[in-house]
């Protein structure tokens, strides 16, 4: 199933149906208003839909209307956690090495995570509002989950049970301000501001062969100004899948439905060609690009995103057929409103 939640004057939109190629969509008031209403109570609610789901894709719903995903807000618009991984290590080995650090023993035992900000997304085209372009503004390229209810100490195979629904992230990053804080030893915070969701949340069925072992394996491709920059592989190299990664969270405390649990940027490791390092896939954020520079020319060169950017994210099965649908966002300068 496909879902996705329409802006309709409120805080968390309404709950519509979408169709498997994306193209059409209905309403589904009458059995969830909310996408956290649907969590909520998936036993019971999620067989009805599947039933609208399925006459959605045979053309049989009378009410049915072209799916327009510049109407979607994220698709769960406030959530009660959003964690995010950093569970592509080559990531992280690639900007430690860029400086000349090494990565501890422990970080391939145990993944890394932040908590985010979870009560104010950013849907698939909404501007990414920055106060000044020196803050260092980056696009992450990533993918998430949202669970269902997850019980304190559950294993990786329990959690992977708990996955409901997929989605696209753009988890945004001002790298000029991620030095001050983590230097305070307490983790993120102003530098990271609003994250962004693709239009759709889908099942896992949805992705087929595709979703393996707790992994995506699909190509995630990343564009700044029309011009590709990434096309990074999912799955092979994500070293915790989702289900470790849930696992991890719960050791400690439940986790409850509506919980979003993010990837981290999706990384690819180089290859060495003619004695120089190159990444044939590119790069899903800025900072990685700017760390492969220094390695291979001494010093970074690209700059961090401006004002007027686009950056668009996808991913898409290998009949060419979108499953998320597309982030497609440009970069704002705020404006101070007074009330």
């Amino acid at each position: 199933m496909k879902f996705a939640s329409y802006k309709d004057g409120s805080r968390d939109g309404q709950l519509v149906v979408v169709s498997q190629d994306l193209e059409t969509a209905h309403f589904v008031s009458e059995i969830a208003h909310t996408l956290q209403e649907l969590l909520d109570d998936w036993n019971f609610l999620s067989p009805q839909l599947q039933d609208v789901y399925v006459a959605l894709n045979q053309g049989k719903l009378r009410h049915a209307f072209p799916f327009n995903s510049r109407m979607c807000m994220a698709p769960l618009p406030r959530a009660f956690q959003w964690a995010d991984a950093s569970a592509y290590l080559n990531h992280v080995e690639l900007v430690r090495a860029a400086r000349g650090a090494t990565v501890p023993e422990s970080f391939y035992e145990d993944p890394l995570f932040y908590q985010g900000g979870s009560d104010d997304f950013l849907g698939p085209n909404d501007d990414i509002v920055c106060p000044s372009e020196a803050f260092g503004i980056d696009f992450e390229a990533e993918l998430a989950v949202i669970t269902g209810d997850v019980s304190m100490g559950s294993t990786p195979e329990e959690s992977l049970e708990a996955i409901r629904l997929l989605m696209l992230v753009n988890d945004v990053s001002l790298r000029n301000l991620i030095p001050h804080e983590l230097a305070k030893g307490f983790g993120f915070y102003q530098s990271k501001p609003a994250t962004a969701f693709g239009p759709v949340a889908i099942t896992p069925d949805e992705l087929g062969e595709a979703w393996s072992g707790g992994r995506v394996h699909l190509t995630l491709q990343s564009s700044i100004n029309q011009r590709k920059v990434g096309m990074c592989e999912a799955g092979e190299e994500m070293s915790f899948h989702f289900g470790q990664l849930i696992s991890h969270l719960c050791k400690t405390r439940n986790v409850r439905a509506g919980s979003i649990v993010g990837s981290g940027t999706v990384s690819n490791k180089g290859i060495e060609k003619n004695g120089r390092m190159e990444w044939p896939n590119g790069y899903s954020c800025i900072a990685e690009k700017r760390a492969m520079e220094s390695l291979q020319e001494g010093q970074p060169i690209t700059e961090f995103l401006k004002f007027g950017d686009q950056v668009r994210i996808e991913m898409k099965l290998a009949n060419g057929q979108a499953l998320f649908g597309v982030i497609d966002q440009k970069v704002a300068p705020f404006v101070q409103h007074n009330t």
